[in-house]
């Protein structure tokens, strides 16, 4: 085997880690350039897309994803609760395995992050992640 291609081959790739480095979203929407230069992991800097209020959410197509951020006022049934972001309200399902062991009261703001579940005569948010925002 040849050493010289072995050589660049082991230097390329001990390099590639410094390149990537500095990666993420840089224009248009970000909040300042220099934060995401001197962001060691990278990633995207600015609004977030996803996030919306309830009245919103009303209006989605089924399986649409969505961000909300209100209160749970109260439960409906075992997997079912009340929400409202001052908007408007809208049925969530939550299952236990999304509680991850936080307990939530009416007072704690929360953002939620689920899919439209629409029926022919109703809308609800399948939750896919529920957090407490401090």
């Amino acid at each position: 085997m040849k050493k010289l291609p072995v050589i660049a081959l082991v230097a390329a790739l001990a390099s590639a880690p410094v390149f990537a480095a500095n990666g993420g979203f840089d224009g248009p929407g970000a909040a300042t350039n220099t934060t995401a230069q001197t962001s060691p992991t990278g990633g995207f800097i600015g609004p977030n897309s996803g996030e919306m209020t309830v009245a919103k959410a009303l209006d989605m197509s089924d399986d649409s994803w969505v961000i909300l951020r209100g209160n749970i006022v109260k439960q409906l049934d075992h997997k079912h609760y009340e929400f409202t972001d001052g908007t408007g309200t809208i049925n969530l399902e939550i299952s236990e395995k999304r509680w991850n062991g936080i307990n939530v009261t009416p007072k704690d703001k929360v953002e939620i992050r689920g899919k439209i579940d629409k029926d022919w005569n109703s809308r609800e948010v399948e939750v896919k992640q529920i957090q407490i925002i401090k």
